[in-house]
């Protein structure tokens, strides 16, 4: 389930990194639109009546398998996710619409080996202060996480939906799977979206958003991903 602690220990990972200066932009959306991407199978999460958008911008820190060294500089990279989120019935997981990776043999393997929907889209983030801004392709997020706004967060339950998730599903050679993540409970700070310029959201099929976004900023964790499962199992 969703929440602050992970559904289960990842005991034998396939990889290791970090997710750094990561950034939360949520928008409540109409649960019509984001169910016709959902795959059979699964079933589209709402809250307070609405379904959720997520926009995800962090640096992918130090990924490396088990027991090797992280490759200097190739290791790290700037990644941004669009996602929605959903349930098998057992296990409540995110749905990737759409995911911008900066490296192209990451976002190949993810692509052709999982079915996951990566592209390889060069990027950098740059922190000054309190404001941290990605660039990835035709997308710029920038967010303010000073001392005025940038106050630690006690999670409630939305936020708990929203950011608390332990299963990535994808939909691959005529299967639904599910892969498991842990990492410590997030640290999150409150955040203030000062520009976001983004075609990822129409390049998925969607409309754009409307309203203002919930905002949510995490220093970062370390995370522990393991080998897909047949979902259901």
């Amino acid at each position: 389930m969703s929440g602050r602690q992970p559904d289960q220990r990842v005991r034998t990972p396939l990889s290791l990194q970090r997710w750094e200066r990561v950034t939360f932009a949520h928008w409540r959306y109409p649960a019509a639109v984001l169910r016709a991407h959902v795959p059979p199978g699964l079933e589209l999460q709402t809250f307070d009546g609405s379904a959720w958008l997520g926009l995800t911008p962090f640096v992918l820190a130090d990924l490396r398998g088990p027991g090797l060294p992280a490759v200097p500089r190739w290791s790290t990279f700037a990644e941004m996710n669009l996602r929605t989120y959903v349930t098998d019935g057992e296990h409540d997981g995110i749905w990737f619409l759409r995911v911008h990776c900066g490296r192209r043999l990451v976002s190949a393997a993810f692509r052709a080996g999982l079915g996951l929907p990566y592209h390889y889209v060069p990027g950098v983030v740059g922190t000054q202060g309190g404001t941290t801004t990605y660039l990835m392709g035709r997308s710029r997020v920038t967010v303010d996480v000073g001392e005025d706004v940038g106050q630690d967060v006690e999670p409630d339950a939305l936020t708990n939906l929203l950011t608390g998730r332990w299963w990535a599903f994808t939909s691959h050679l005529g299967r639904l799977w599910r892969l498991p993540v842990e990492h410590e409970p997030w640290p999150l700070r409150g955040a203030r979206l000062l520009d976001l310029r983004t075609d990822m959201v129409r390049r998925a099929g969607l409309p754009d958003p409307e309203g203002r976004p919930l905002v949510h900023y995490s220093p970062g964790v370390g995370v522990r991903v393991s080998g897909p499962r047949p979902a259901g199992s």
